[in-house]
C-alpha cells in the first residue's frame, strides 16, 4: 500500500468542485505506487500483474522513492527486522506482515526505531479488522455475553510440505505462521491483559521447530483461554467465547472470519469479490487492515488502537515464552 502525494484543494474553488477533488485526491491515495522485490524480473512480473507503475530490484531503491508515502512489509519474517528498519529510516510509514520479528528484541528495536523517526508502524494482524471481529469487540464492551470466563480457538492445516513452516533459517515453526492467530484472539478478547500464568505442550519436528502444540492461558478472577496449534493436521479451526450469559462463536476459519453465532443466532458478513484468483481464503480481507493505516495517517496517528505496539510487544513475549518451553531456539535468539 503506497500513497503518493495528494493533491492541492484550491482556495476559490466552489463548494461542489471541492467534493469532487476530495474524491479525487481519495482515489489517489488508495492507489499502489511501487513494488520490489529482490530481483527485478520478479517486481515487473507482480507490477504487469496488477498494474503497478514503478517496479524495483531491490528494498532500498524503493525507500529512495520520494513520492512513497506507506511500505507494506511482506517477507518471510526472518527478514523483517532489516526491512522496518531500512524503510522507518528513509521515513517511510510500515504496515508489517505479521509476526512482526523473530523475537521480543527485534520487536522492541522495530518499535525504538519507528519512535525515533516519527513513523507509523503497525503489524499486520488482518483477523483485527474483519467486519466480524469489529462486532465481536463491539459485543464484549457491551458485555452482551456477560463476564468473559473462557476462551478456546483452534487452527491447524497440513502445511508441512512447505519449507517456510519446515526450516529453522526461514523462520519455520507452527506458532509463527498460524498459532498466533490463536494467541491474538485471546489477548484481543481480554483486551491486551498479560496472563498470569501460560503453559505449552506439544511436539516438534526434526528440524527443531514446533509442529503440535496445546496452549492453556490463566487469567485473573479466573478466567481462561486454551489453544491448540498445528501445521500437521486439519482442526475445526474455529473459535469460542464464553460469559456468563451466553456465548460468542466463530466458525471455521476463524483467522479469517465471515460469520458470528452469538446466543445461537448466526449472521454473515461476506467479503468484497476479488478483481483476480486469490492466493488464499478470503484475501480480499487484507483491505480492511489496509483501510485501517489510512486512518490512522489521516488522524495523524503513529499506531494503531486496534493493533498497537504494546498489543504487537505483548504478542512477542507470550510467543517467545510458548517457544522457551517448546525449547524452539532460532539464530536470532542469540543475536
Amino acid at each position: 500500500m503506497f500513497l503518493p502525494a495528494g493533491l492541492k484543494e484550491s482556495p476559490v474553488m466552489p463548494h461542489a468542485d471541492s467534493l469532487l477533488l476530495a474524491e479525487l485526491e481519495d482515489e489517489i491515495r488508495r492507489q499502489v505506487l511501487a513494488v520490489a522485490a529482490r530481483k527485478l524480473e520478479d517486481a515487473q512480473e507482480f507490477a504487469r500483474k496488477h498494474s503497478i507503475s514503478r517496479a524495483y530490484g531491490s528494498y532500498e531503491e524503493l525507500a529512495r522513492d520520494p513520492d512513497i508515502d506507506v511500505v507494506y512489509v511482506g517477507n518471510i519474517h526472518p527478514y523483517h527486522l532489516k526491512a522496518c528498519l531500512l524503510f522507518m529510516n528513509a521515513k517511510k510509514n510500515v504496515l508489517c506482515e505479521k509476526p512482526l520479528a523473530m523475537n521480543t528484541n527485534e520487536v522492541k528495536e522495530i518499535l525504538d526505531s519507528a519512535k525515533r523517526n516519527q513513523v507509523f508502524l503497525m503489524e499486520a494482524v488482518w483477523t483485527r479488522f474483519f467486519p466480524v471481529s469489529v462486532e465481536v469487540r463491539k459485543l464484549l464492551a457491551q458485555r452482551e455475553i456477560g463476564e468473559v470466563k473462557m476462551v478456546r480457538s483452534e487452527f491447524g492445516i497440513p502445511l508441512l510440505h512447505k519449507p517456510r513452516l519446515v526450516e529453522k533459517e526461514l523462520g519455520g515453526g507452527a506458532l509463527m505462521s498460524i498459532g498466533m492467530y490463536c494467541l491474538q484472539f485471546v489477548c484481543m478478547v481480554y483486551n491486551g491483559e498479560r496472563p498470569e500464568s501460560i503453559q505449552a505442550t506439544g511436539v516438534c519436528l526434526e528440524t527443531g521447530v514446533d509442529e503440535t502444540v496445546i496452549v492453556t492461558l490463566k487469567f485473573s478472577e479466573k478466567r481462561m483461554a486454551v489453544f491448540t496449534y498445528s501445521s500437521s493436521i486439519q482442526l475445526p479451526n474455529d473459535a469460542i467465547i464464553v460469559g456468563t450469559k451466553g456465548t460468542i462463536q466463530i466458525p471455521a476459519r476463524m483467522w479469517c472470519p465471515t460469520s458470528l453465532v452469538v446466543n445461537g443466532k448466526e449472521t454473515q458478513y461476506p467479503l468484497p469479490e476479488p478483481g483476480l484468483p486469490q492466493n488464499f481464503h478470503n484475501c480480499t480481507g487484507m483491505r480492511y487492515e489496509a483501510e485501517e493505516v489510512r486512518k490512522c495517517l489521516l488522524k495523524g496517528l503513529k499506531e494503531s488502537p486496534v493493533m498497537s505496539h504494546s498489543d504487537s510487544l505483548l504478542l512477542v513475549e507470550l510467543e517467545d515464552e510458548i517457544r522457551r518451553q517448546m525449547g524452539v531456539v532460532y539464530t536470532q535468539d542469540s543475536q
